[in-house]
């Protein structure tokens, strides 16, 4: 059970702003390397990770982590041939490395793989309904072009892009 109390941009109808609920999702996660303290060519990435967490209303947690990637697929601009080839980018590489490293300093290497295997067998129902919600989905938030939605609600944003029902708290 986690000591920290559950951040409000996790809240399925939060009214936070997405701004505010980055800021939220930097407070309450301090071991995280925080993109905005970057160059900002290299941490475009880390921060449209970030981003989605806060979008998506998904924690840290391994559960969250692992759903992250999948469910970002689905419902952003940013498709699985973009991971691949932003991974397989020098320049990019670093920063995807950062986002591993994070999770080694907060889990350890043990931990960290422990806990994916502990968390796949409960997670990939939930990947299943994500792709069959998300197979005729024709509108897609903006993955690394998201600085037009900070100043918005999450609640509309989510709204917007039909993410409510992706949602689970």
């Amino acid at each position: 059970m986690s000591l920290r109390p559950r951040p409000n941009y996790v809240n399925k109808y939060s009214t936070q702003t997405l701004q505010q609920g980055l800021e939220e999702y930097y407070a309450v996660n301090p071991r995280i390397t925080d993109p905005r303290k970057l160059s900002p060519e290299f941490a475009q990435i880390l921060l449209a990770h970030d981003v989605s967490h806060v979008i998506l209303g998904c924690d840290t947690n391994m559960y969250d982590e692992i759903k992250l990637l999948p469910l970002s697929f689905g419902t952003s601009d940013f498709k699985l041939r973009d991971y691949i080839r932003t991974n397989r980018d020098p320049q990019i590489k670093p920063a995807i490395n950062i986002m591993y490293d994070d999770l080694i300093k907060q889990h350890g290497v043990v931990g960290l793989y422990s806990s994916i295997l502990f968390v796949l067998p409960r997670l990939i129902p939930e990947l299943v309904i994500i792709w069959f919600k998300n197979r005729g989905r024709n509108k897609y938030y903006p993955f690394l072009n998201y600085y037009s939605l900070l100043d918005r609600s999450l609640l509309e944003i989510r709204q917007e892009f039909d993410l409510l029902p992706l949602i689970k708290s």
